[in-house]
């Protein structure tokens, strides 16, 4: 059987990232709209009846609009913006989260792609507040280096056509602290509140590395970074995308320090522990452009559609 797929917002970094995953998987058939029709509201209602799944690629509002096209129960919708990620009537697209989260994707019409922030957050941290190991209460903080990519066309923009001596040293970013990753940051994670994050863009076109201090004291569990990395290997063992990197991680980093763009083009996600008893260090590294958005976009199609899950992304 093939399958229609259109992708709302086909010019923006997403979704031409998604088009050219597509390109690869057979049984898909991806239908276009016109660029000069593209914000032609019957044009775009009548194209996404015509699909059978919707990827959309589009600001938070645009979304929203999309959706309320859509008028039969057979066209199925993936959402990349944070519209929907803590709607309940939606199901939020991280595959690895759960073990029965895969099954609940497969039998949803409506999946939100996680945000890249929130996708290395919350592997990284959710095992072990799901095994006990920190308290609900915990008040967590991470920050996050990330290309510009990150920040569509008009960042891409000014990264790569202007002469500005600021723009080649990273430059924290959302420090009112209300990063539109936060809600899903929190609900998913398992803890009472929102991390405060800080996130920081680099001078690099893509790759993502989100990183959490944690401190052992305020654990409900006595237990060492070396423990902490044989629980996450556990939690993950049979998990495709996601690699949990030995304690003992100095083999994986280049003269001591770590490689950021080391999973660049790829879907996977790396986790490293490192640290010692008194204090302790997650890494996810990560492609912003891959698991961080439309690499995790097709890994929800696939399973959707009954694929296998790698396809397009191997």
């Amino acid at each position: 059987m093939k399958y229609n797929i259109f992708v709302d917002g086909q010019e923006g970094t997403t979704g031409l990232k998604i088009h050219e995953y597509l390109s690869k998987i057979p049984n898909v058939e991806v239908i276009k709209i016109e660029s000069e029709r593209r914000k032609d509201h019957d044009a775009r209602r009548a194209i996404i009846h015509e699909a059978d799944l919707v990827f959309l690629c589009l600001p938070d509002s645009a979304s929203r609009e999309s959706v309320s096209m859509v008028r039969n129960t057979r066209t199925k919708i993936i959402d990349a913006s944070t519209a929907f990620r803590t709607n309940p009537e939606w199901i939020y697209g991280l595959p690895e989260l759960h073990k029965d989260q895969r099954n609940r994707i497969q039998h949803s019409s409506r999946v939100s792609v996680p945000g890249c922030h929130a996708t290395g957050y919350i592997l990284a941290i959710q095992p072990l507040v799901a095994a006990g190991i920190i308290p609900r209460d915990y008040p967590a903080s991470c920050y996050a280096l990330t290309g510009y990519s990150g920040g569509g066309k008009k960042l891409i923009n000014e990264y790569e056509n202007s002469n500005k001596e600021q723009l080649l040293a990273p430059r924290h970013y959302a420090l009112h602290l209300h990063h539109k990753h936060l809600p899903e940051m929190q609900l998913y994670s398992g803890l009472h509140s929102a991390p405060l994050f800080t996130p920081i863009v680099g001078n690099y076109y893509q790759g993502d590395a989100v990183t959490i201090p944690l401190f052992p004291s305020m654990f409900t569990k006595h237990v060492t970074a070396k423990d902490i990395q044989e629980v996450l290997a556990a939690y993950y063992q049979d998990e495709r995308f996601i690699r949990v990197m030995p304690y003992e991680s100095e083999a994986y980093l280049e003269d001591g320090c770590f490689n950021l763009m080391q999973c660049n083009d790829t879907n996977f996600l790396d986790l490293f522990v490192f640290g010692h008893e008194d204090q302790i260090l997650l890494i996810s590294r990560f492609d912003n452009l891959g698991k961080g958005a439309s690499g995790a976009a097709i890994q929800n199609m696939n399973i959707l559609l009954g694929f296998d899950e790698g396809l397009g992304l191997e």
